[in-house]
């Protein structure tokens, strides 16, 4: 088994909080019985020796039968995709939980610097982002509901991937934790000369822990509903439409399934039309039901709703949702 790190650890957990779907993709000649994701082997041959949890204290964990080797999820995206380090298997589950890459600055084995601190001090580098390159650049995708003490802009902050190092402006997002703590920053670095993401290869990355937490908006009233969805775009894409409304982005599929409604909050679901995003959204919809929240999913025509207020506007996202609010 993989020694368990501290992102290893959020990124195993994201994986389980998606086991049947993690299993379906990397196990697909398996079959679901009862609790359990049964298969021939960590390889993905059929037979029914090997057993993943899929419920529980201990979901996501696995045992073989025949052999003794068990793991986690993470162990079992090794063995199927041969990742010989543990950078390429975390690689492997972040392509699949759609999570940005991580910083090399935010790996305290290449900084002295606490995670933590680093979080706090970008965040007191950046200014709100009224009037900035940042606020530019949603407007352009439809959005112009967008200036919220969550969402703060650098003039010039530093980029760094394998081939290339620099600096461009950058929209930065806090994600905070049910208690309002802030736990990691979502940085979307920009072209400088367009209202459009940097051209590099990464640009948009994580930096401390996002799974658990959402980038918050919010409401005008306590009596407003709360948008949830997995991108920022997304969720700024209703509250354009809706403006009033609250909203909290999870930034990942992962995210979605696992978050916790504050109670006696009215939930819109904001969908994104692809199997990951459909599954994470029925997963909160029944998290809401067993707790008494009262939720609807809202679903968008195209493959999410900055796709749809980009194409179309506001007044035609209102037109085909009608009331948010309402079941």
């Amino acid at each position: 088994m993989h020694a368990q790190s501290s992102p290893a650890s959020e990124i195993a957990a994201a994986l389980a909080a998606q086991a049947e779907a993690v299993c379906r993709h990397y196990l697909p000649a398996g079959q679901r019985q009862g609790r359990y994701w049964i298969a021939g082997d960590v390889h993905g041959a059929r037979g029914e020796s090997l057993f993943v949890r899929l419920h529980g204290q201990r979901c996501g964990k696995w045992t073989d039968g025949a052999t003794g080797d068990h793991g986690d999820l993470l162990d079992l995206i090794k063995h199927r995709t041969r990742s010989e380090t543990l950078r390429e298997t975390l690689a492997e589950a972040r392509s699949f939980l759609a999570l940005p890459a991580p910083s090399r600055r935010s790996d305290p084995a290449s900084s002295n610097e606490s995670p933590s601190a680093a979080i706090d001090r970008l965040w007191r580098a950046c200014r709100p982002i009224a009037g900035t390159h940042a606020e530019e650049y949603l407007q352009a995708r439809g959005i112009r509901c967008c200036r919220f003490p969550s969402l703060r802009y650098h003039p010039k902050l530093h980029y760094r991937d394998e081939n290339f190092t620099g600096a461009f402006p950058a929209l930065v997002a806090a994600a905070t934790d049910a208690r309002g703590q802030l736990t990691g920053l979502l940085r979307t670095w920009l072209d400088p000369e367009a209202p459009a993401k940097a051209p590099v290869e990464h640009p948009r990355k994580a930096l401390g822990r996002l799974f658990g937490s959402a980038v918050r908006f919010p409401p005008r009233s306590h009596k407003c509903t709360l948008v949830v969805g997995e991108g920022l775009e997304t969720v700024l894409s209703i509250i354009t439409a809706y403006p009033g409304a609250g909203g909290a982005a999870a930034l990942s599929a992962a995210g979605v399934g696992s978050f916790s409604p504050p109670a006696s909050t009215r939930v819109a679901i904001a969908r994104d039309n692809d199997p990951d995003g459909i599954q994470a959204a029925d997963r909160l919809a029944e998290r809401c039901e067993k707790s008494g929240i009262v939720s609807r999913l809202l679903i968008p025509r195209g493959n999410d709703f900055n796709d749809d207020l980009a194409a179309c506007g506001p007044r035609s996202v209102r037109r085909h949702l009608g009331s948010p609010y309402s079941r």
